[in-house]
């Protein structure tokens, strides 16, 4: 299941969407044989290049890569996440959602608690010359303040006072995150004599607030909690105020002071995780509305380590179409400072300069080893090994393999060879690399296995008229056992649409290599393609019997 919502309901409900029409409300599509044919609405581009198959359920862009299932395309276009996604589409069909689980907290009634008390705190700014004064020292305007809705909450117990009248709201308060209760019963406010930045999720809903004290207060920045509205490792400063339509490419900063300063500069698109590292949650949200993420950090040491740490966090996320880069400031400087002291011209430049994720792995990995030798390039190898494992099979880690191979000396084969090999250490990403299937596992019968699994995908109704797959266990090939998965998947779901094979995978490091097998035409007829799947079966069957008489005489 995703997000809570059983695995039989969302098969069902990508059995009713009409893809087609669904992306036809929102794009101009004509038809195109079986397929229907429009211009990307993620990307700006003069010929069509954006797909719609109906059949498959599934829509692919050639120029961005973009593509998905009906519930994929309503994430990218329409901002949501996946749980509001699948709402959406059930509410098009009328049918409620099911939930399994624990039943969550409920938030009723926290959105408007929330909202009415961000207006109180701009009330407050408005009455405070104090509070006035320290955002016009810090070089913003009215109209900035204005759109990012700041506000001021005052000393005391400012929205106790106004919203807690009753013992229920004043739980509701600290339901909203908005109150503390004391050990001796008494409740009083969490922001006290700090600006306030309200959070806002992608419907622009009031669903935190963040506090920056204007003194020597400590902390200097306080985060509101974890609440039935508000997660932390989901929402992004600055992502509701992005600039709707197509953006080239989004800047990831630190604070609420650099999305601001950015914005006022008319650097569009800066967003900030909430006083925590970014998550792989955060990234993947960011890449369904950008194909390009550019982290900015301070370039002295604090910075480079900051920016390693962010690639190995980042590497599980990456898929080809993505793009993410490291773009470092002047020892000492901050996006708010740097573009109010220089300028957006000059912030524009840093970005332009921004150094793409392979080079900086490269240039991190190769600063820890001596390359003239021997053993500083096994070393590299080494070190290179948990961060490939993390990263998902397909182009762009073939693309990292190449990449470091190069450096190493060595043909790509080899250090395939020698991750391989490599034992995983405890630690860091082993935990990722155990879950995923590796490419340096990759064997003869890889490429085999690969075309197999686009047969079952493009011809999903296959599988049902053919008996069950024997069992092919000597076959550690990583694209060997994923068609064998998805044979056994579409044999238990007759008539199947590719897209419900897709979605099965949507949190799996397999979900891209499927998504371009979906996108690859193959132009056989059924019959040719249930000749050919059982020509592979019978030759993968034959040559796990040939593996089985050799663990035996091993053995």
């Amino acid at each position: 299941m995703a997000g809570g919502i059983p695995r039989e309901f969302i098969d069902d409900l990508l059995d009713r969407a009409d893809i087609a029409e669904i992306i036809g409300e929102r794009v101009k599509l004509a038809r195109a044989g079986r397929e229907y044919k429009g211009l990307c609405p993620f990307h700006q581009e003069k010929t069509p290049s954006f797909t719609v198959s109906p059949a498959k359920g599934f829509f692919h862009c050639f120029g961005c890569n973009a593509h998905g299932s009906a519930i994929s395309f309503l994430m990218q276009h329409d901002r949501l996440d996946f749980p509001a996604a699948v709402e959406a589409l059930a509410d098009r069909y009328g049918l409620d959602v099911p939930r399994t689980g624990p039943a969550r907290p409920s938030g009723k009634g926290l959105y408007e608690l929330l909202q009415a008390v961000s207006r109180h705190y701009i009330k407050q700014l408005k009455g405070h010359s104090s509070a006035k004064e320290y955002l016009q020292g810090r070089g913003l305007t009215g109209e900035i303040a204005r759109d990012f809705a700041l506000g001021y909450s005052p000393k005391g117990n400012s929205a106790l006072g106004r919203f807690g009248q009753t013992e229920e709201d004043r739980r509701r308060l600290v339901d909203a995150g908005l109150a503390l209760k004391s050990d001796s019963g008494e409740f009083y406010d969490r922001f006290r004599n700090r600006i306030m930045f309200p959070i806002r999720d992608r419907r622009g809903r009031v669903a935190s607030f963040g506090g920056r004290a204007m003194g020597d207060a400590q902390p200097k920045y306080m985060n509101g909690p974890e609440t039935p509205v508000f997660h932390k490792g989901r929402e992004l400063y600055g992502l509701y105020e992005m600039p709707r339509g197509k953006m080239p490419q989004c800047v990831l900063v630190e604070g609420y002071m650099d999305v601001i300063g950015l914005a006022q500069h008319q650097v569009k698109g800066a967003v900030a995780p909430l006083g925590t590292a970014v998550t792989p949650r955060q990234l993947s949200r960011l890449f369904s509305i950008v194909p390009s993420v550019v982290f900015c950090f301070d370039g002295d040491a604090a910075g480079r380590r900051a920016a390693e740490r962010a690639m190995e966090r980042t590497l599980p996320e990456m898929r080809a179409g993505r793009q993410l880069s490291f773009a470092f400031l002047p020892e000492g400087e901050d996006p708010d400072s740097f573009v109010h002291s220089r300028g957006a011209a000059a912030f524009r430049e840093i970005l332009e300069q921004a150094m793409p994720m392979s080079e900086f792995m490269v240039m991190s990995l190769s600063q820890k080893c001596d390359l003239a030798t021997a053993e500083g390039r096994a070393r590299m190898a080494e070190l290179a090994r948990p961060l490939l494992s993390a990263t998902p099979l397909g182009v762009y880690r073939d693309l990292l393999v190449a990449r470091l191979a190069e450096e190493l000396r060595l043909r790509e084969k080899r250090l395939l060879q020698l991750l391989q090999a490599a034992p995983a250490r405890r630690g860091q990403w082993t935990r990722t690399a155990r879950t995923q299937p590796d490419a340096a596992a990759a064997g003869p019968f890889d490429a085999m296995g690969k075309y197999l699994a686009g047969l079952v995908l493009n011809f999903p109704e296959l599988p049902s008229a053919m008996d069950p797959l024997p069992e092919l266990e000597h076959f550690p090939e990583p694209r060997v056992v994923l068609f064998r998965d998805l044979f056994e998947r579409a044999r238990g779901s007759p008539a199947a649409k590719a897209a419900k094979l897709l979605e099965r995978y949507r949190e799996r490091p397999e979900h891209e290599l499927i998504s371009a097998l979906l996108a690859k035409p193959y132009p056989i007829s059924p019959q040719q393609a249930q000749r050919e799947l059982a020509g592979g079966i019978e030759r993968l069957s034959r040559e796990n019997a040939k593996r089985r008489m050799a663990a035996r005489t091993l053995g």
